[in-house]
């Protein structure tokens, strides 16, 4: 990863901290594997960041007491608003990083964006979510406290959802991703861990794991997911 994109990250980070925001937001994605590096010094652990996408969760969009215009809070980094889909989903766009907020799909869920009055932008709604905020952690990223989901949610999550992906190359680096925060949990000695955050899945979520998990030729993952 280039030092710079890490460096505009940082700095993206700092800034909805300083303005209280941070406080209500769960990093998560890709990006989450970069910043587990400290969780995982004693183990052979070596995250592989090739995104520009930093997506943000907002577990509980009621908590944010603060308004902060948060495209303005960045322009001045170079980012502009930018829409994906039909829908209108607003993300905040950079050469080097894309910001983008989520919140957890609730009931039957809904194609439309959830709107975000006190960031002055909107959000996606997406399913599974509310697994990564179960079980945070945090950690500090120079000086900036930034809250992530515990690896083994991380982990876990990225494959119910990788079956779900459309882009082949997609699917593989989620697939990559978790196996990689699997096998450092393993070294790290929290197999046990691993198995009860599996068995308190729905029984649906655990097939489709077990599905991506049995495409690799690794199987010491599923071989502590069988107790």
């Amino acid at each position: 990863m280039e030092k710079s994109q890490y460096k505009l990250s940082l700095e993206v980070l700092g800034r909805l901290d300083r303005s209280g925001i941070l406080k209500n937001i769960v990093l998560v994605g890709s990006w989450c594997t970069l910043f587990y590096k400290d969780y995982f010094s004693d183990v052979d652990y070596r995250p592989v960041l090739k995104t520009r996408d930093m997506d943000l969760l907002v577990p509980q969009p009621a908590a944010l007491k603060v308004k902060t215009d948060v495209a303005q809070l960045l322009k001045d980094l170079g980012f502009v608003v930018g829409f994906t889909g039909t829908e209108g989903y607003i993300r905040l766009e950079h050469p080097e990083l894309i910001v983008e907020f989520l919140v957890p799909e609730k009931g039957r869920g809904t194609d439309k964006p959830y709107a975000l009055p006190q960031l002055g932008l909107n959000a996606q709604s997406l399913r599974f979510l509310e697994f990564l905020a179960q079980n945070t952690m945090t950690v500090m990223a120079e000086g900036i406290t930034v809250t992530l989901p515990h690896p083994v949610n991380f982990a876990l999550h990225k494959l119910v959802v990788t079956g779900r992906r459309r882009i082949p190359e997609k699917q593989t680096k989620d697939k990559q991703a978790a196996v990689a925060v699997l096998n450092a949990l393993i070294q790290k000695g929290q197999s046990a861990l691993i198995l009860e955050t599996f068995e308190a899945m729905p029984r649906r979520w655990q097939g489709m794991i077990k599905k991506q998990l049995a495409e690799i030729t690794d199987r010491s993952i599923l071989e502590v997911l069988e107790g």
